[in-house]
C-alpha cells in the first residue's frame, strides 16, 4: 500500500462538476493498493498517518501531528501510484489491485483511519473521474510505502 500525503490548507474533490467533499486544514491522501496488501499494511499506515508530525507547533516547527492539529482528511483512491515506467513511455498498471481486491481494502483503510483520528474522514469516489483541488501547505508532501517499513 502506498500513500502520498499532502498537508493542505484546503482541498476538495469534484465529480461531474459537483463538489462532493471539501476540507480546510489537514491531509489530502492519495491511496494506491496492490494485491499483496492486507490488514497489517492498513494498521501500520493509519497509525503512521495519524501521528505524522508535519504540522507547525507554537514555534512554527513541524512538530505537531494530525491528531494534535485536529486536522481533517480526504482519501482518494489512485491506482496510478503503482505505475511502472521501466519500459517504454506508456506506464503499466499491472501491479495495481483490481477493484475486487482494492475496494474492500480501500473501505477498511477508511474505517481504520477514522478510528485512528477519532473523527469521520472525507473521500472521493472509487473509480470515478475526479478533479482534485488542493492548496498544498508548505508545501509538505510525504510518500509512504507500507512495503518499506524498515
Amino acid at each position: 500500500m502506498k500513500v502520498v500525503i499532502q498537508r493542505v490548507s484546503e482541498a476538495s474533490v469534484i465529480i461531474n462538476s459537483k463538489t462532493v467533499t471539501s476540507i480546510d486544514e489537514g491531509f489530502l491522501i492519495l491511496l494506491g493498493i496492490v494485491n499483496e496488501d492486507n490488514q497489517e499494511d492498513i494498521d501500520w499506515l493509519c497509525k503512521k498517518i495519524a501521528n505524522l508530525r508535519v504540522f507547525p507547533d507554537e514555534n512554527g516547527i513541524m512538530n505537531t501531528s494530525l491528531l494534535d492539529a485536529k486536522g481533517d482528511v480526504i482519501v482518494v483512491s489512485q491506482f496510478t501510484l503503482h505505475a511502472s515506467t521501466k519500459k517504454g513511455n506508456r506506464p503499466s498498471y499491472i501491479k495495481a489491485a483490481k477493484p475486487d481486491v482494492a475496494i474492500p481494502l480501500y473501505e477498511k483503510f477508511k474505517e481504520k483511519l477514522q478510528l485512528e483520528i477519532g473523527k469521520p474522514i472525507q473521500t472521493g469516489e472509487f473509480g470515478a473521474d475526479m478533479k482534485v483541488h488542493l492548496v498544498n501547505d508548505g508545501p509538505v508532501t510525504i510518500i509512504i510505502d507500507s512495503k518499506n517499513k524498515i
